[in-house]
């Protein structure tokens, strides 16, 4: 919402001089801030974990998805990065494979990549190609006896390459994972909170009839301050409480975070900046797909709202 809005301020000062303690503490900006949260999202994600950072947020959805299935495997995409915890490290291949390399129990699927990928944006069903390939990767880790825990993936890869999936790609993933057992985990930490216009979460983007099971959030979510968040179902939290081990964060969801978080979706709601983020972006857009026709570099514009890729190429025939 812009560096250091006033809004932004007031609300983390004034919340600071009243009281900040950790979240053994009740204190009714959490709930408040839980119930504000759950309006911007799917009825079934309804229980929130409050963390400090996107990192801590993926780690835990990892642990939420291996408890409620009792698997262990992870699909994520080529390029990925979901952060710089150890467990993150290794489900991200941007990472790892500069690094230690694959672990056996992570499998990595190909970027829904319609311009650079396998299956480019002139393939009958582009969506569902790649989500076969999601499907083989799955067969392959059954016949080695191997079972998938989750799906992770960023609801529009960044890393990758700015990349926007074909609608319906995800349905039909999910469709497979579940079969598997395992759960679909929507990274929404850098792509979350109106960036992409159309929508207010970008998993939205494929289509009112998909909700994933886990949600994180980061970066965004507090305007620059450390906060973050997992959504996830009533069945999964249950699974995950029921081991005995409560999930503790001493300053995950304290009152100046809540504060703030609430100031954030103050400001977006306020100054619309979801429609902001359309017009902007497409105005952006037309700009530059009128500097592509001018310039061979140019070999993609693609984007939605202000999540914008621009691929620089040497041959238009590669």
């Amino acid at each position: 919402v812009g560096h250091c809005h006033p809004d932004i301020v007031k609300a983390a000062h004034e919340q600071n001089q009243l009281l900040n303690t950790n979240s053994r503490y009740l204190h009714d900006n959490l709930v408040d801030y839980a119930e504000r949260l759950s309006k911007t999202l799917p009825e079934k994600l309804c229980i929130f974990y409050f963390l400090n950072s996107g990192s801590e947020a993926n780690d835990l959805a990892l642990r939420l998805a291996r408890q409620y299935t009792k698997h262990e495997d992870v699909i994520v995409l080529d390029h990925a990065y979901h952060g710089h915890l150890t467990s993150l490290i290794d489900i991200s291949p941007y990472k790892f494979r500069n690094l230690e390399g694959q672990k056996e129990w992570v499998h990595v699927a190909p970027v829904p990549d319609t311009y650079r990928g396998l299956y480019k944006e002139d393939h009958e069903d582009s969506a569902t190609a790649y989500a076969d390939e999601v499907k083989n990767i799955i067969e392959n880790a059954h016949k080695r006896g191997r079972k998938i825990a989750a799906f992770f993936v960023e609801s529009l890869p960044s890393v990758g390459g700015q990349i926007i999936p074909p609608a319906g790609y995800f349905q039909k993933v999910a469709q497979h994972v579940h079969e598997a057992g395992g759960v679909f985990i929507a990274d929404e930490i850098q792509v979350g909170f109106g960036r992409v216009g159309k929508h207010f979460w970008a998993f939205q983007l494929q289509g009112e009839g998909f909700t994933p099971d886990i949600v994180t959030m980061g970066k965004p979510i507090g305007n620059g301050h450390p906060i973050a968040c997992v959504a996830t179902t009533k069945e999964i939290a249950e699974a995950f409480a029921a081991t005995g081990v409560e999930y503790f964060n001493t300053f995950g969801g304290n009152p100046v975070s809540c504060a703030v978080g609430l100031a954030v979706l103050d400001v977006i709601e306020k100054e619309h900046l979801q429609a902001h983020a359309t017009q902007v972006g497409n105005f952006l857009m037309k700009l530059l797909k009128e500097q592509q026709i001018k310039h061979p570099i140019i070999g993609d514009v693609r984007g939605c709202g202000l999540f914008i890729g621009v691929d620089l190429i040497k041959d238009q025939g590669e």
